[in-house]
Formats: C-alpha cells, structure tokens, sequence
C-alpha cells in the first residue's frame, strides 16, 4: 500500500477550477476524510457508550488532525515543519487507536483481524474503491454509510485508524529520505547563499 505521490509536492496542480492542491493526491491524506466524517458519527450515534463527554471530543478533534495537519504540512516552507506535523498526525491518529480499542474493550465488542473484517464488512472494500477511483476525492465522496452493527463499525474503524498509521508513517520516511537527500529549507538557503558570495569574489 503506497502513499500515492510519495509527498505530495507543493503548489497546485490542473488547470483553471480544477486545480487541486498537491497532498489532495495522496492517500496518506485521502484515507483522513472518511474517518473524521465516520468518527463524527460514530460518537453522535453511540455517545451513551462512550466514557465520558471528553472522550468524544478527543475522538473526534484526533480524528480531525488528518485532514488539517496534512494540508498545513504540505504548505510549510521547511520540510522540518512537514514532517513534525505528520508526526503530530501519527500521533493523533495512535490516539484515536487507543479509543476505539478501549471502547472494545469496556462495551464487551468482540475484535477482528484485518482480514476478518475485510471479509465480514464490505465497506472497507467500498471506501477503497473510492479513494483509489480517482487521483482526488470529489468535493462529496459518495462513501457508505456506517453498518448498523456495532462489532462491524468498530472494526471497520479499527481498520481504518490501522491503515492510516500505516499510511502516514510511509508518508513520514517519504519525507525524511528527501531531507536527507536534499536539505531542508535552511540548507538550500545557506547553499544559496554560499553560492551568491563566492559569485561575488572577483
């Protein structure tokens, strides 16, 4: 599974309206809309589940990271900055993890495998025939909407939060090798401007 685009490069790409902004391509940000719209849900339909009202904030605020950290990262003038925000996203999304595993945990849900639930929850097949359907999301991706079962829509979640880590951590070695290979934004300025003055030496 690759974070499609590598990094996601910066500017724009397309023509006219159509223009979209580089990490829309990526699936490491692609993969970040269905779970905060899913998430949002989730805690708005089972919210007499969860442990406490601060539970559902954190839930839903973690899950939100992907689709703000993402974009911010992707205009951040320094690779530096790049890469601490999908660190920061990461971190939020192992966060998320940690809450739906402990819903498992304290509602008695049984806990499936990826390949168990692939095979039982046809949703996660649908949410990748459409984030893969085309090289951006449309403004409103017609994603399905959550089962009715509950073990099916944690684990669909569950599956999810995993293959976004997953995804995000590729996304963060992707830009780690390109610092390490060609500087970050101080390193490119100090070549310049080593450059500049020895251009000025008579």
């Amino acid at each position: 599974m690759e974070s499609k685009g590598s990094w996601g490069s910066k500017g724009r790409r397309g023509h006219g309206s159509n223009y979209k902004a580089g990490y829309e391509y990526l699936l490491a940000y692609k993969i970040s809309v269905p779970i905060y719209d899913y998430t949002v849900i989730f805690c708005k339909r089972y919210r007499n589940l969860l442990s406490s009202n601060r539970t559902f904030d954190q839930m839903v605020q973690a899950s939100r990271s992907g689709t703000t950290n993402i974009p911010e990262g992707n205009q951040q003038a320094s690779l530096e900055g790049y890469i601490k925000l999908t660190g920061v996203n990461r971190a939020s999304l192992e966060e998320l993890l940690k809450d739906y595993l402990s819903f498992t945990r304290q509602n008695n849900i049984p806990l499936w495998g990826r390949e168990e639930t692939v095979r039982r929850v046809r949703e996660v097949g649908e949410v990748w025939e459409i984030l893969k359907k085309t090289p951006t999301l449309p403004d409103y991706p017609n994603f399905p909407n959550l089962p009715d079962n509950l073990p099916e829509v944690v684990n669909l979640m569950i599956t999810l939060v995993n293959q976004a880590i997953y995804l995000q951590k590729r996304l963060q070695q992707s830009l780690e090798q390109k610092f390490v290979e060609k500087g970050g934004f101080r390193e490119n300025l100090f070549q310049k401007r080593n450059a500049y003055s020895k251009s000025r030496k008579p």
